[in-house]
């Protein structure tokens, strides 16, 4: 099913001006869901899903998180922290019109996702959350991003290097996810020092007793072999979460290859989400 799709972008504000976000609108209607990419990735990644989403009737919107993809990129480590992205998510909202939503995310959208449920409860329908990057993941998180946080500070030619030899090889003539690989590599030294800066010194996630509180439903999903995101903080958060279903990929490329299995899930999810809703707004005017 063909689904309509909008680029569109607004303005963040902070005390230190105002940063321009960028993100792709996929469908129409008041069924909300936003979608929210992993460290370093784009909005693109969240394509193929959005687009299922949508044709399943539901409003999509895929965000460029500050630093990434085609939003701003400033060189200030105090402008990136996860609490920061959950706060861009809510002002999506604001600009949106959109009362609440389904939030979701992959690696570190999950973390923002989760964020946004501990900040603005009453905007969270729901929450889609793949791999989430909690207690187990920390060392390896710190081992991956190190390397390229010191090449951003003590070799910035060396990123810069990367994101030109990227940028000539046009994306038409890729596999899909080969592009989406290609994207990470399109980085700036300085804002991409002052992201991974950013978020190795703040806060990782929301802490355990504040996952406990949250009300929403949620559906996560933990991948088998994955050092990086263990399976095993996908299964604790499931377990913090009073209303959430834990589902466990086959694989780190199930979703990506075969999505069928997943998506599947997850537009179940989504509208299992709005028809609750729906029920609620009809109850309360009896």
């Amino acid at each position: 099913m063909l689904v309509s799709e909008r680029v569109g972008q607004f303005f963040f504000h902070t005390e230190d001006g105002r940063d321009r976000l960028e993100y792709t609108e996929y469908g129409s209607g008041d069924s909300w869901v936003v979608l929210v990419h992993g460290q370093l990735m784009t909005r693109r990644m969240h394509e193929p899903l959005a687009r299922a989403l949508a044709g399943s009737g539901l409003h999509v919107v895929a965000l460029d998180l500050l630093g990434h993809g085609r939003s701003d990129r400033p060189a200030d480590p105090l402008a990136y922290s996860v609490q920061a992205f959950g706060e861009q998510v809510v002002a999506l909202l604001d600009h949106l019109g959109a009362p609440e939503a389904v939030v979701g995310g992959t690696s570190l959208g999950a973390n923002v996702a989760l964020e946004v449920a501990v900040a603005a409860p009453d905007r969270v329908r729901g929450l889609l959350l793949e791999m989430p990057v909690l207690d187990n993941a920390l060392e390896a998180s710190i081992v991956a991003a190190s390397p390229l946080l010191l090449a951003s500070r003590l070799l910035p030619v060396s990123v810069d290097g990367a994101r030109l030899l990227s940028g000539v090889v046009p994306r038409s003539l890729l596999p899909f996810w080969a592009g989406v690989a290609l994207d990470v590599l399109d980085q700036r030294p300085g804002a991409t020092a002052a992201l991974l800066h950013g978020l190795l010194f703040g806060r990782i996630a929301p802490m355990s007793r504040e996952r406990r509180r949250i009300t929403a439903p949620a559906l996560v999903v933990g991948h088998t072999r994955d050092p990086i995101h263990p399976a095993a903080d996908a299964a604790m958060l499931a377990a913090e979460i009073p209303d959430a279903e834990f589902v466990s990929a086959r694989s780190l490329l199930e979703w990506r290859l075969r999505p069928e299995r997943l998506t599947g899930a997850a537009i179940g999810f989504c509208q299992s989400c709005w028809r609750v809703q729906r029920r609620r707004r009809r109850s309360a005017t009896r």
